[in-house]
């Protein structure tokens, strides 16, 4: 397992920071694309759905709706990240009532929607930020992987108070509070580096701290929906790391959020 793991990230992270990073435009958004739709892939097992078939034109439903997306231009991306926030919102109930509201979203058209509004703003999230410029996609980008490695140390050296015990046993809110100090040095680093003004430093470090938590929801949320369908892993796609959702869990909520806190910042 640990030799699996070590190849993939061997492989794929040099591609994924080639593709993040090093492609613009079209073709940013057909990389990103493939994310997703991979993602969304997954995403229909979650849902409950069995048929490849019914899968896989679902999969290619979202794909087409990208493709008109792009053609029609931005001027829809602005409403999209709002209803990204939106489903958050909703999300953030489900997953602090869980299980006895489980029945308000269990069908498999209902964890569809859920999915369709997830993922879809997190892919225009993706292209907006890649626009502004690269250095906001990866300040995103640090802040997720600080968050989570900031809650891992906080929560195995101080983590008594469960977070979600229903859905993740193991966070704790001593985790989540480990994650927004990680992330707050992140942001004061970056108003250095960017040379902000005072107000600018204080809106970017009250962005920070909520789209860190609402990273946490992000992971918490795709942990709810995997222990609803009885599986560990989102799906098989990259060997040692379960699937393409499992990685990307937390970017889903924290890309459009974020995307929108810069557009209104």
């Amino acid at each position: 397992m640990l030799k699996q793991r070590i190849l993939t990230a061997v492989i794929l992270v040099p591609l994924a920071l080639a593709g993040l990073f090093l492609l613009e435009g079209g073709a940013f958004a057909l990389f990103t694309g493939a994310v997703v739709l991979l993602a969304a892939w997954e995403w229909t097992n979650l849902a409950g759905l069995s048929s490849l078939a019914t899968r896989f034109a679902i999969t290619a439903g979202l794909g087409l709706a990208m493709l008109l997306l792009w053609v029609v231009g931005s001027a829809q991306a602005a409403g999209l990240l709002w209803l990204g926030a939106a489903a958050w919102l909703a999300n953030l109930y489900w997953v602090t009532h869980y299980p006895e509201r489980r029945a308000q979203w269990a069908t498999p058209a209902r964890r569809l929607v859920m999915g369709l509004a997830v993922l879809l703003p997190c892919w225009v999230g993706f292209n907006s930020l890649r626009a502004s410029g690269v250095e906001w996609l990866l300040f995103v980008l640090l802040l997720v992987w600080l968050a989570d490695t900031g809650a891992y140390f906080a929560g195995r050296a101080f983590g008594r108070r469960k977070l979600a015990p229903a859905v993740s046993p193991g966070k704790t809110w001593e985790g989540v509070a480990g994650g927004v100090v990680a992330t707050l040095v992140l942001a004061l680093c970056y108003a250095v580096w960017l040379s902000l003004g005072l107000g600018e430093t204080l809106g970017l470090m009250l962005a920070t701290v909520l789209v860190t938590l609402v990273s946490v929801l992000g992971d918490l949320f795709e942990s709810m929906l995997k222990r609803t369908r009885g599986i560990k892993d989102s799906g098989v796609l990259l060997p040692g790391h379960g699937g393409v959702l499992d990685r990307i869990d937390s970017l889903t909520a924290a890309i459009p959020v974020f995307a929108l806190l810069w557009v209104w910042l």
